[in-house]
């Protein structure tokens, strides 16, 4: 890496060549502000806040769109700087409603940070007026774009990481505003409700629809037996919302603190990981037996199964029919432990703790409901747990660790690692090759499943058969991949797919970061609690061998399709178009 010198507030330093001035002045900790930059997102300037001064140059520049050059001079604290700063925040509060009170997100807004930190002025208060009405249609997802602050963060989330381009900023000037085509409800567009937006927007205009207050309530009136379940990557992100270090571990914590909240039960969802692996699996070998559909897809991101509803229906076939991991718990928790209470269905009520927006949609598919009663009540996301907690003013980072319940308790290291890119296959491949072969996958570590490459492509031996696997995070990545798939230029046996660049650790319910490496080290604790766990294959877990031993009896069993599996169904536009005409 070759360096060059600038001279950056009066002192010289070094930077790498190409560098911007604003990653510059982090590399020596010199505070830029910054609202419509992010860190995993391409640089635009839209937002003018990061303005510096840079001798020779008679206009002020954005720090994260200027490259810096051999000798440049930087300012960041000059009057000049700190008065373009304060006009551009009032200019953008100008249109900001002042509802901080009843935000959700309120002391967890960049925006609202930098309002104080720059004691900026309501100038225009007499201006403020609703440039657009909320959109509530989304089950996922909240609208309200009078809190938008125009920094295209969702825009740019939703094209260049998505690839979905959902998102596009219409109109000129004052009345700009990131919207649908056609400003269409977001219900009635193809997004696929992977809350990608709301996890990059700096203030409350994009936020996922919260289950905050109905849970409290349920915790309050205690008239049912409360049960919350924790998805794998939950633990390796929730500590960040009480200011503990990007991906650290609190799997214990998060127990207590759900203890302390109310629940009488706290399970994990990597419980039903293995469940899933169990039956996934089983699944595989029976289609590489009968000679397809090839390829299978997984199943368990409920972002991926809408798009494929959406854009590619005639894949639904392809899709595996193992619900999710959070549906196939709550499925168990309303049958199988409901019996072990004693006590009708109804009186549970069953709360998943997910990193995922779009959990909160496959809660809510008929699919997913037996006998008019949902197998999941209400889905927080990580960051609505964080809230939940504040709100009863637990404090979270020094609670003594606490265990999972059982029998829907225990998991193994095949099921933790669900929560990263790659670790659905390798949790499959770990169980499918041993029931396959009767002997362990030669490495537990498949590493050419793992990281943040988009598109990873493998093959492994199963008793003579090339199974060809393939994995890709991310929609963009995603597209590319079925498009290859699509044209037969490649041919894969068994593809994973997640919506999210990352996996669920990077899903769009987790804490809000601006830390650039923050999917990299939410990976790191995934596996590092993976490599200390004494089972790391499914098949191994003693309450899922029971679990088939006093209920479903084997897997892909009657009581096994009637619980564990579902259906999917053509949403596309062009079979709503159909259905309308029709109708």
């Amino acid at each position: 890496m070759s360096l060059i010198t600038i001279q950056l507030n009066g002192k010289e330093v070094q930077v790498p060549t190409g560098s911007t001035i604003l990653e510059a002045c982090q590399q020596h900790n010199v505070y830029v502000p910054t609202l419509c930059n992010h860190p995993r997102l391409p640089s635009t300037g839209g937002c003018r806040v990061c303005a510096i001064e840079v001798e020779g140059m008679r206009n002020l520049q954005t720090a994260c769109t200027t490259i810096v050059s051999e000798g440049m001079v930087v300012k960041t604290k000059t009057d000049r700087v700190a008065s373009a700063i304060q006009t551009n925040l009032s200019l953008l509060l100008a249109r900001h409603p002042n509802t901080c009170m009843t935000c959700e997100s309120n002391n967890r807004c960049e925006f609202q940070d930098l309002i104080y930190r720059y004691d900026v002025p309501d100038t225009f208060a007499d201006f403020h007026s609703e440039l657009s009405a909320m959109d509530e249609s989304s089950p996922s997802l909240i609208r309200d774009l009078n809190k938008c602050i125009l920094c295209s963060r969702c825009v740019r989330a939703c094209s260049d990481i998505q690839g979905l381009n959902i998102y596009g900023i219409a109109h000129r000037g004052f009345d700009s505003l990131p919207l649908t085509a056609f400003d269409q409800p977001l219900a009635n567009t193809n997004c696929i409700n992977c809350g990608q937006c709301s996890a990059f927007c700096p203030t409350g205009a994009i936020i996922e629809k919260s289950a905050v207050h109905e849970v409290l309530n349920a915790l309050e009136k205690k008239e049912k037996i409360l049960i919350a379940q924790t998805a794998p990557s939950t633990r390796v992100a929730v500590g960040e919302e009480f200011g503990m270090d990007s991906g650290s571990v609190s799997t214990g914590k998060m127990v207590a603190a759900l203890k302390q909240l109310g629940f009488d039960y706290v399970f994990d969802t990597d419980f039903s990981a293995d469940l899933t692996i169990m039956e996934e699996g089983s699944e595989f070998l029976q289609r590489v037996e009968e000679g397809g559909p090839f390829p299978m897809f997984t199943s368990c991101c409920p972002g991926w199964v809408n798009f494929v509803e959406k854009y590619y229906p005639e894949y639904t076939e392809n899709l595996s029919s193992a619900k999710s991991p959070q549906q196939m718990l709550g499925a168990v928790i309303k049958t199988y432990f409901a019996k072990k209470l004693n006590v009708d269905p109804s009186q549970i009520y069953s709360v998943s703790i997910m990193p995922c927006t779009a959990k909160k949609d496959e809660a809510e598919r008929p699919q997913h409901s037996r006998d008019g009663m949902r197998d999941v009540d209400a889905v927080l996301t990580t960051r609505e747990l964080g809230r939940l907690i504040r709100i009863k003013k637990i404090p979270y980072a020094t609670l003594p660790d606490e265990a999972y319940d059982n029998p829907l308790g225990e998991s193994t290291g095949a099921a933790v690692i669900f929560g990263v890119t790659g670790g659905v296959m390798e949790a499959a491949l770990r169980t499918a090759y041993e029931l396959k072969t009767g002997k362990p996958l030669p490495t537990l570590n498949f590493e050419p499943v793992r990281g943040l490459e988009g598109i990873k492509a493998a093959s492994v031996d199963v008793n003579g058969i090339e199974i060809k696997v393939a994995v890709t995070h991310s929609m963009e990545k995603a597209q590319e991949l079925v498009g290859q798939i699509h044209r037969g230029e490649v041919f894969y046996h068994f593809v994973e797919v997640m919506a999210c660049q990352g996996g669920c650790i990077g899903g769009g319910g987790q804490p809000y970061s601006l830390d650039g490496k923050i999917l990299q080290k939410r990976m790191a604790s995934v596996y590092s609690i993976d490599e200390r766990m004494t089972l790391r294959r499914s098949h191994e877990n003693p309450s899922i061998q029971k679990i088939y031993e006093d209920f479903f009896d084997k897997p892909l069993s009657h009581l096994a399709h009637d619980l564990l599996h579902t259906h999917y169904t053509d949403r596309s536009q062009k079979a709503a178009l159909e259905k309308a005409i029709h109708e």
